[in-house]
């Protein structure tokens, strides 16, 4: 009942991008209005008329999912014998010395390394590090990727940690190897 769009499209591009949590709240009660939003991606689907107490219940509930299903935190990675990653102590050694990272370095840093080995969109870091209303804004991510390899890289002009996709993303070596 949205003017623009429905929220079913609505929903089909949040999930083309995001994981997000989606609560669905609408008039459209019927069962298959109920399946199709669940089945598109929605984490709950309620109808009006509702009580706020049981909405705010819901969307305590949907935290308590997301909350049991986050992965463990890294703690201490040791890359190789150039670079160790401590995110316990929030301390990075590159060559045998500390670099001191700020922020949003460390958290772009903690990104990439959760994912070792995957393509991460310029889009989705964006989304992780900055939050979703910095979509579009690649500057960011390629002014902090480049902060990152002055730090971390034994050559920034020849990357060995942190890999451009041209156009796409980047993606953090394989700690596999």
């Amino acid at each position: 009942m949205m003017p623009e769009m429905d929220g079913f499209e609505t929903l089909r591009r949040i999930r083309s991008g995001s994981s997000v949590p989606v609560i669905f709240v609408t008039v459209r009660g019927d069962e298959s209005d109920r399946v199709a939003g669940l089945d598109l991606g929605a984490d709950d689907y309620i109808t009006k008329p509702f009580s706020p107490r049981e909405l705010a219940s819901r969307i305590r509930a949907l935290f308590r999912r997301i909350e049991a299903t986050e992965p463990p935190r890294l703690q201490q990675v040791i890359v190789d014998d150039w670079l160790t990653i401590d995110f316990d102590q929030s301390r990075v050694l590159a060559g045998g010395q500390e670099m001191h990272l700020r922020p949003t370095e460390y958290r772009l840093l903690y990104q990439m390394v959760s994912n070792a080995g995957q393509l991460l969109t310029h889009d989705t870091l964006l989304e992780r590090v900055w939050g979703p209303e910095y979509r579009g804004e690649h500057q960011y991510v390629r002014t902090y990727v480049t902060y990152l390899r002055q730090k971390l890289e034994r050559d920034p002009r020849k990357p060995e940690y942190i890999l451009s996709e041209r156009g796409l993303g980047y993606r953090f070596r394989d700690l596999g190897r």
